[in-house]
């Protein structure tokens, strides 16, 4: 009887774990401040210091950067300080 309930009690606690209900997601940040070449370099490296940022893609000429990132790790404001912290003022795109 004690086996039983405890498989069930750890499978409970499996499901409801916040690792569980994680998600991908995917942002559009508009950054401030890309005035040359490299600062679309120095975005992209500031941002994939963050943990759980899996993929960034940065645009000198849309002033954007794309952003993939599990919400269980990362979340908006660790990205735009990020950026913020490196030079490059961000925010979502609207």
């Amino acid at each position: 009887m004690v086996k039983p309930l405890a498989s069930a009690v750890f499978a409970v606690s499996v499901i409801a774990s916040p690792a569980t209900l994680a998600a991908e997601q995917t942002i559009t940040l508009a950054v401030e401040n890309m005035y040359c070449a490299d600062c679309p370099l120095i975005v992209k490296k500031s941002l994939e210091r963050v943990l759980g940022v899996t993929k960034v893609t940065v645009s000198y000429r849309d002033k954007t950067a794309i952003v993939t990132y599990d919400d269980s790790k990362a979340d908006l404001q660790g990205l735009t300080e990020a950026t913020t912290k490196a030079g490059y003022p961000s925010a979502p795109k609207s």
